[in-house]
């Protein structure tokens, strides 16, 4: 079951986040305020939801490993936004 839920979030990250807000806390304590999240969910919602995976599974240590998958998902967001103007 979570494998199915990392590729939906992988393949439509918008759904994944809806799903997350409305069937769970996943959210919650994870940003200070509503406008980042709504932020990412228009502009970056790969970074998003590693964003959240990391400060839920990881209590939010930064590692190596996290940061490379976070700057992956950074340029993943990135270049669909620009295939996407084109």
């Amino acid at each position: 079951m979570p494998l199915l839920l990392a590729l939906i979030g992988l393949f439509a990250p918008r759904l994944m986040i809806v799903v997350l807000w409305l069937s769970s806390d996943w959210f919650e304590g994870v940003f200070a305020t509503r406008v980042w999240p709504i932020l990412g969910f228009i502009f970056l919602p790969l970074t998003l939801l590693w964003y959240s995976v990391v400060t839920n599974w990881f209590n939010g240590d930064w590692n190596w490993w996290q940061v490379i998958v976070l700057i992956v998902a950074l340029i993943a967001d990135l270049s669909s936004e620009r295939s996407a103007a084109k």
